[in-house]
């Protein structure tokens, strides 16, 4: 199973001191966690798109191409690229040259986006949500497939025999579907013979394993074998040498943001005692000691059979210095146990 974390870069006044860091500092520490994860040997790097106020990052290939420019070995990844609102062309030049930059190593992770604002924002109807997406990853797909495109459709200018440059260094562009939970969205990556990345993020885990299998079974009957199809898990996750510790720091930072995402949403605010609740061993949220991290992922992995597993660590603010700490329990604690227990015949 591949490891590694994924971040939406917070931006947002720390709800203890209330003091707030500038966008600039926030950039820097962001690259100081990526070169860590490379360090502790974890796999995968992946960076949110929103155009929100309370998050940094707008292009996650701009940074990616920092990313590349700092790391030799792992992956880099956007989580997610919100396709809809954007042009595949581009998209696809965008993560060619990190490609490039990196040797190999870029992916896109295309989404319908859980948020709105980026439709008025380039001049698109949400009425228009699902047909956007299906009509862009066609294309996507196709810019992928081939060099030199013709194609037509609703809502972007046709292509007539146009080559698309840059190439990238691998021979394709890995293009994961991230997903919510919509059986529909589920079964377009089966069909497809797509990665699947799903966000596990509320709830309880069990509840998302027939989403898996209806993904497994849709894309063996589109003609993909079982051992190509390839399942992500991406999950809140904060880890302190303590249970108590962990919880502590994570807590406040993480009422704040799902407080103000609540309240555009109709949700109450978030409690202590739900957040324990969430906690808990088959909750949704794997917030801990390295051992409680470990035993959670590998719970995951028996529902699921993943092939890989994100740890958004970034929900709401938290201080450098414990992000650091965070990623360097699981890059050294937490993955080798993992690895160990999945590499074990059963």
């Amino acid at each position: 199973m591949e490891l590694g974390i994924c971040t939406f870069v917070d931006l947002m006044p720390d709800p203890v001191t209330g003091k707030m860091i500038s966008g600039q500092q926030r950039m820097q520490d962001l690259l100081e966690e990526i070169e860590l994860t490379e360090q502790v040997g974890l796999d995968v790097f992946a960076i949110g798109e929103h155009h929100r106020v309370e998050y940094l990052v707008s292009s996650p290939a701009v940074v990616l191409a920092a990313a590349a420019a700092r790391t030799k070995r792992i992956r880099l990844s956007s989580a997610v690229t919100v396709l809809s609102s954007d042009d595949p062309v581009r998209v696809y030049q965008d993560f060619a040259t990190v490609d490039l930059l990196s040797g190999g190593r870029a992916e896109i992770m295309a989404g319908r986006g859980s948020f709105i604002e980026s439709f008025p924002l380039f001049g698109f109807d949400l009425k228009d949500y699902d047909t956007l997406f299906s009509e862009k990853l066609g294309l996507l797909l196709k810019l992928n497939e081939q060099e030199r495109v013709t194609w037509k459709g609703k809502h972007r200018a046709p292509i007539n025999n146009l080559g698309v440059y840059p190439r990238p260094h691998q021979h394709k562009l890995p293009i994961w579907i991230a997903v919510g939970g919509t059986p529909e969205s589920v079964m377009r990556a089966g069909n497809l013979h797509l990665p699947l990345a799903l966000a596990i993020i509320g709830g309880e885990p069990h509840q998302f394993a027939p989403l898996i299998q209806l993904y497994r079974d849709t894309a063996l009957e589109a003609g993909l074998p079982v051992e190509q199809q390839q399942v992500g898990i991406n999950s809140h996750v904060f880890i302190a040498d303590d249970a108590q510790k962990a919880g502590n720091i994570f807590f406040p930072g993480y009422a704040q943001i799902m407080g103000r995402i609540g309240r555009e949403r109709g949700w109450g605010p978030m409690s202590r005692q739900q957040f324990e609740a969430m906690r808990s061993p088959r909750g949704s949220l794997l917030v801990g000691s390295p051992q409680q991290i470990i035993d959670k992922i590998l719970y995951q992995y028996e529902l699921f059979k993943n092939t890989r597993f994100l740890a958004q660590m970034s929900v709401g603010p938290v201080p450098h210095k414990d992000m650091l700490r965070s990623i360097e329990l699981f890059g050294t604690k937490v993955a080798p146990e993992i690895r160990k227990a999945i590499a074990q015949p059963a």
